[in-house]
């Protein structure tokens, strides 16, 4: 079919259409345009309105929203203002009885493969707000969604998360690693906690959190962490590392320092990556450990310790572990004490290996001596895949 004998069928449906009700340019526009080819439903609905010197009431399909749009769109700019971004994508929330009547006069008069309303309408704003802004509008993974509620007549935006690798060292005792929530809305976010989840920032946790929530202007932190350690021990040598998920950042490319003095802990090698890892990584810890016996200990019972080398069993809540001590050394401290230097696989209970917690063979069981890990402060953690 010729454009022209596509454009004489438009206007005599049209013409049936606007008999029964009152549609504006951009509602009417949209119905034909992909079928005559166009790009701009405005322009096409006025074109049709004119040939049939039809006159635009109250459109009956989205009762004149299009005359409102810059309106939202300054909401737009309002609430984007305070974000860093390239790409954007735009979200919009409409009352049921728009997208019902939009419905209704699709299927009345067999209108198949065009556009809805709603993208109709976040396509408009999203070209308004590309040309305000000079920034990319982007369907997959923008750095910024911005979402745009007709029902409240209000507009909120929220960016796509950075994630960041990094490595801590902790030179003092006594904090914890991981951070207790927020008591109020425990860890969701609240306006108790400024929707942080956490309220309090004493912990290895809680200070790596508020540096990234001053840096990145982040909203939460959700950290994953390569192995752990007690309150009471030292990370030492390069640190532990870790990964981190900041969500709703405002800004997305801070400059990130090499090494720098957070609270009483040291992050070191902090860089973005593109996502966390899929499943848990394998590393191996160099620890120090200090042990204390209930009877006194030998040197001839410490060079028993050797028979720790190699396979070691765990067992928990009925599972089967397989884990393995690369290496050791010892050292005698006092009559009932003695310094225990180790190089394991991550994931071994350090505390358990000594008392003989359900861990195969053990420090307690060798010596023949019940034992107790007093502290074990690390020195080396490594990923080894």
């Amino acid at each position: 079919m010729s454009q022209n004998k596509k454009y004489a069928s438009v206007l005599n449906l049209s013409q049936k259409i606007l008999g029964e009700y009152d549609l504006c340019d951009h509602c009417l526009g949209r119905l034909f345009a992909k079928k005559l080819g166009l790009t701009s439903n405005k322009k096409l609905g006025q074109k049709i309105h004119k040939h049939l010197k039809k006159q635009r009431k109250k459109c009956y399909t989205c009762k004149n929203i299009f005359d409102s749009l810059q309106n939202y769109l300054q909401k737009m700019l309002e609430a984007s203002s305070g974000y860093e971004f390239r790409t954007f994508l735009v979200g919009a929330i409409l009352k049921p009885s728009v997208l019902d009547r939009d419905d209704h006069i699709r299927s009345q008069f067999k209108l198949r493969g065009i556009d809805g309303i709603k993208t109709n309408i976040t396509k408009e704003l999203a070209r308004q707000f590309a040309k305000k802004t000079k920034k990319r509008s982007h369907q997959m993974e923008p750095d910024l969604t911005i979402t745009v509620d007709f029902k409240t007549e209000s507009c909120y935006a929220h960016s796509r998360p950075v994630f960041v690798s990094g490595r801590y060292t902790k030179q003092t005792r006594d904090m914890p690693q991981k951070q207790k929530p927020c008591d109020n809305c425990l860890g969701k976010g609240c306006v108790t906690c400024n929707r942080h989840g956490i309220s309090d920032f004493n912990s290895v946790e809680g200070m790596i959190s508020k540096y990234f929530f001053e840096k990145f202007g982040a909203q939460q932190a959700k950290i994953t962490w390569i192995g752990g350690e007690d309150s009471s021990s030292l990370v030492l040598g390069g640190g532990r590392p870790f990964f981190a998920k900041l969500t709703n950042p405002k800004k997305r490319n801070p400059k990130l320092p090499k090494r720098i003095r957070v609270d009483r802990i040291t992050l070191r090698s902090l860089k973005q990556v593109s996502k966390l890892p899929l499943r848990p990584l394998p590393f191996v810890s160099k620890a120090k450990m200090f042990v204390s016996t209930e009877n006194p200990v030998r040197v001839e019972d410490l060079a028993k310790l050797e028979g720790l080398k190699g396979t070691i069993v765990i067992y928990d809540d009925g599972k089967r572990v397989e884990k393995s001590i690369h290496n050791l050394k010892y050292k005698p401290n006092s009559e009932n004490s003695f310094y225990l230097f180790i190089k394991v696989d991550g994931g071994v209970p350090l505390k358990r290996l000594v008392a003989g917690d359900s861990v195969f063979p053990n420090v307690s069981d060798l010596i023949s001596n019940k034992s107790k890990c007093e502290t074990f402060d690390f020195e080396e953690v490594r990923i080894t895949n």
